[in-house]
């Protein structure tokens, strides 16, 4: 099929991208196209204006902010997999990259583009959930932030106001010196949507104790979630295998998981589970051997 008509923008700077986000004429923004592209062309979204901000280049960046690294908008997907400063001050985030589509979808798709297609599946928002993120967004000439738990409501769900342009996400940067991180996922194909996944950091103490561990799962519920209770049983202990198990399962006991025709809630859930496990083993021995070098 082939997308209905529309008219197309190339704004210069951002205050002209919400000048026409503000005259409310059934726009939407596009940067990488990887989302949007494929919902036009199957005419499951009908814009009729296209803002690209490709090519603001005040929306395309990599760099430490305070506790934080900060990335803009548009920044490219295969730009994050490689960034430096992604990989040693975000690991989480550098772990989930190469499991984000194809790599040709990496080389167009941006991560504001993820974020705000907010497929319940999709891995960055799983790592934004995770890692407590911030998004920062401009609406008119007023700039708002909003937590990343607080962003994703549903699938394909933001409380992003449909005025508003995001233009940066931060990730807090832990400062413990033995930090590990795990992420798994079980897909039908390689680089195709996760039917269940787990991520995870953790950061030891000289003993080898968990002194702070953040544990999130996707593409059980309609939203990326962030297992608190479970991370805050784990913290004080070795992360025994039997006691993350019990800590995962009791705070999934609640979680009202999608079925369709893909997977059931039931198969979600228990894969979540045990993705939970592996992400959190993997997170720890990755931290317990930085202690050795």
């Amino acid at each position: 099929m082939k997308p209905a008509p529309f008219e197309y923008a190339r704004p210069s700077d951002l205050g002209e991208v919400c000048a026409m986000l503000a005259a409310g004429d059934d726009a939407r923004i596009i940067a990488g196209g990887q989302s949007l592209v494929p919902l036009m062309a199957m005419r499951l979204a009908r814009p009729k204006r296209l803002i690209d901000i490709a090519r603001i280049s005040d929306l395309a960046f990599v760099r430490h902010d305070n506790d934080c690294v900060a990335i803009g908008a548009t920044t490219r997907q295969c730009v994050l997999e490689g960034d430096a400063i992604v990989r040693a001050a975000v690991p989480l985030l550098a772990k989930i990259m190469p499991f984000v589509g194809h790599a040709a979808i990496r080389s167009r798709g941006t991560i504001g583009g993820s974020l705000v297609n907010a497929d319940p599946a999709a891995e960055i928002p799983l790592a934004a959930v995770t890692l407590g993120a911030t998004l920062l967004y401009r609406d008119g000439a007023a700039s708002a932030e909003i937590a990343a738990a607080d962003f994703f409501v549903g699938p394909m769900m933001t409380a992003l106001p449909p005025t508003a342009c995001l233009t940066v996400v931060r990730f807090p940067v832990w400062r413990e010196p033995r930090i590990g991180v795990g992420f798994h996922e079980i897909s039908v194909r390689r680089s195709d949507f996760g039917l269940a996944a787990a991520a995870a950091q953790v950061a030891l103490d000289d003993s080898g104790f968990c002194r702070r561990v953040a544990l999130g799962i996707g593409a059980v519920t309609g939203r990326p979630l962030r297992l608190d209770k479970a991370a805050k049983a784990l913290e004080g202990t070795r992360a025994e295998e039997a006691l993350v198990r019990e800590v995962v399962l009791a705070a999934l006991a609640d979680v009202e998981p999608l079925s369709d025709l893909h997977a059931s809630g039931d198969y979600r859930c228990r894969a979540a589970a045990c993705l939970a496990v592996r992400a959190i083993s993997d997170a720890y021995r990755v931290a317990a051997g930085n202690h050795a070098r």
